[in-house]
């Protein structure tokens, strides 16, 4: 297991200085140690604006270049993320990238959402429906660039699911070795499913996420193995694309809000830094505010900003059935913080059933999403209470996950296994979503007895 193993068909590539800063001290790094940390005060890296090439022509040439890419059919092309490899770091030769033509996802209007919450435009732009189902593979397939160039063997994570069935699918596609570390118990099958496929090395550990991140920043201290978890700089870089590409979806104009998700809080700190880099380059005119919403039972960066200021994390052992933010001591909790300040953004948690119930409500849009996708409208109807976001302005969900991903959280929220609120008038509402599976009778008679029923419920307008 040589870190100075060479991928196959590639030959050693030579190497490439990037510049790597603190996010504490603002120290600068050419070659950051393998846990991606600073020697100076152990805080996280991230790479600045690029020092090795500057985007070439102004901000229109920029948008036709993007945009004639897609007419394209070379493999680099294909990619949505690779696209926009202007705002990316490069590596030596285009031969080395590892894609499995992520990005170009979806943006889709959200019109009984839109109906129920006042909001005119409403918009969820659909990270799920990448190649393994989530958004982690947009900063995978540049995280994995680098591990290839680099010539390790092997690339490992600590995982909720998702990231593992990412990292598994790009180091097969690569021909490297992966190594996923996960909670026993506690992620979806159908998740580890993926990993398992994909020819992942997983190991279940009797730990919680955090526990199994920490055992992997000690493992990359000691063996020859490529960390993958957001915290790699490389990651957040090609997460950055989702909002590139969201603002070329929208015409280049504004949202007033972007609200994600908040687990681990790599990828809101990756859109953040989008929108500041493509607003220094002029691409955007003004800043969203980017808004993170966590769960009531995982909670850390709400906790954090309510408590200390966002001086200092306050972790929290996390539970809900949402997992993949099941997280308690995010590592990009100040990453996150800088980019809500700058940004104006707010940090709400929402609880397990306004989960369900948004998740149900996505669900009724034809759009399916795993529930921590779902926080986000459960926090839009929050932040509309609180006056802070208008129904005249235009508001975008971020949705990092599949359906699929947790169809067990599906089938018990329809047959009522996962119960609703204390408030009555708020249960009828929950159960209005619940569409339970229902046995009858193999006979004409039957069926149309349950056509009938449903008829009753059938709303005579298109609300």
């Amino acid at each position: 297991m040589s870190s100075s193993a060479t991928p196959e068909n590639h030959s050693p590539a030579p190497s490439v200085a990037y510049r790597f800063q603190c996010i504490g001290c603002a120290s600068a790094s050419q070659s950051p140690a393998n846990d991606f940390r600073c020697p100076q005060c152990g805080n996280l890296l991230e790479i600045t604006d690029p020092a090795w090439k500057t985007p070439h022509g102004n901000p229109e040439s920029l948008k036709s270049l993007w945009r004639e890419r897609r007419l394209l059919n070379q493999p680099v092309d294909l990619s949505g993320v690779w696209r926009f490899r202007e705002l990316l770091p490069a590596p030596t030769t285009e031969d080395l990238i590892v894609s499995l033509r992520e990005g170009d996802t979806p943006l889709y209007e959200l019109p009984r959402s839109s109906r129920s919450t006042g909001i005119a435009s409403l918009y969820a732009k659909h990270q799920g429906m990448n190649p393994t189902g989530s958004f982690k593979d947009t900063g995978m397939t540049v995280a994995a660039t680098f591990a290839r160039q680099a010539g390790f063997r092997w690339v490992a994570c600590a995982s909720t699911g998702n990231t593992s069935a990412s990292m598994a699918a790009y180091a097969a596609r690569a021909g490297m070795r992966s190594l996923v570390l996960v909670p026993e118990g506690k992620i979806s099958w159908s998740k580890l499913s993926q990993a398992l496929d994909y020819g992942a090395l997983t190991c279940q550990l009797r730990t919680d996420f955090d526990g199994c991140l920490r055992l992997l920043q000690e493992l990359v201290k000691r063996a020859p193995v490529y960390q993958l978890n957001s915290i790699n700089p490389f990651r957040i870089e090609g997460q950055k694309t989702a909002a590139i590409e969201l603002l070329e979806q929208l015409g280049w104009e504004s949202p007033d809000h972007i609200i994600v998700p908040g687990g681990n809080l790599g990828n809101s700190s990756a859109i953040g830094k989008a929108l500041l880099e493509m607003h220094n380059l002029g691409l955007l005119s003004r800043l969203p505010k980017l808004s993170v919403i966590q769960a009531e039972g995982a909670n850390a960066l709400v906790r954090t900003l309510r408590e200390t200021g966002g001086k200092q994390l306050v972790s929290v052992e996390a539970e809900t059935r949402a997992t993949a933010i099941r997280i308690g001591n995010p590592a990009s909790w100040q990453k996150a913080v800088k980019i809500l300040q700058v940004t104006g953004g707010a940090c709400e948690d929402v609880t397990e059933s306004e989960i369900a119930q948004a998740k149900a409500e996505i669900g009724a849009e034809g759009i399916g999403c795993e529930p921590a996708s779902a926080v986000t409208l459960a926090g839009l109807r929050k932040l509309l209470r609180q006056g802070f976001v208008k129904t005249s302005e235009t508001v975008v969900l971020v949705l990092t996950g599949n359906l699929l991903k947790d169809p067990d959280f599906t089938i018990e929220f329809h047959r009522g296994e996962i119960p609703g609120k204390s408030n009555d008038a708020e249960n009828r509402r929950l159960d209005s979503f619940r569409h339970p599976p229902v046995v009858v009778d193999a006979n004409l008679d039957a069926v149309m007895q349950m056509l009938q029923r449903a008829e009753q419920f059938i709303p005579t307008s298109n609300a």
